[in-house]
């Protein structure tokens, strides 16, 4: 995820690339966005190549900053239980993820997972989940489903006239909950974790 100064700047390259057809020269940068210098820019343009939002030959060419296609982004709405089911709550943010990585924006959302029920699934207290927005799924799918109007993060499973939402870690119980209380808010697409 980008700082504000990265996206000021990444921002700033794409409307001057937008409205003149070539990128700008470190001089440009510096004088558009009010930088100290051109270590600064430098700088700035480093942790964007490392960030995958633009590429350059880092030589002595003028002109050579090419932007990558910009990334997706997501709302990040909130948090979600991998544990016991309770009641979300929203913190609501933006996250930043590659593009080209999911279909249309609009269909998805990010949820930061909090607790250790589904460990064993790889998915740690801490991580952000992306969620494809469908009200039903497969069984053995890890979904995020509301539990009485509580959300909670599991594998599913449909048995009889009952829903089984499946921790990945022993140390917490299969939650077996008739199918009219249990609502599949989505499907879990993808998991981001920052090390």
């Amino acid at each position: 995820m980008l700082t504000p100064k990265q996206k000021r700047v990444y921002e700033w390259i794409e409307q001057y690339v937008s409205e003149r057809g070539t990128s700008p020269s470190y001089h440009e940068i510096k004088d558009g966005l009010g930088l100290a210098s051109l270590n600064t820019v430098h700088y700035h343009l480093k942790r964007l190549a490392e960030s995958g939002y633009i590429e350059s030959p880092w030589g002595n060419r003028k002109r050579a900053i090419e932007l990558v296609a910009r990334p997706l982004r997501l709302p990040l709405l909130g948090e979600v239980r991998a544990g016991y089911p309770v009641e979300s709550y929203e913190v609501p943010d933006e996250i930043d993820l590659p593009p080209g990585f999911f279909g249309a924006p609009e269909e998805h959302f990010a949820l930061r997972v909090r607790g250790e029920s589904m460990r064993d699934e790889g998915i740690m207290d801490g991580d952000v989940v992306v969620v494809r927005k469908t009200p039903a799924a497969r069984d053995s799918q890890v979904v995020v489903a509301m539990v009485d109007g509580e959300a909670t993060v599991k594998r599913f499973r449909r048995r009889g006239p009952n829903i089984e939402l499946i921790p990945a870690n022993p140390d917490f119980e299969v939650i077996v909950a008739p199918e009219e209380s249990v609502r599949v808010v989505g499907v879990v697409v993808a998991l981001f974790r920052k090390y």
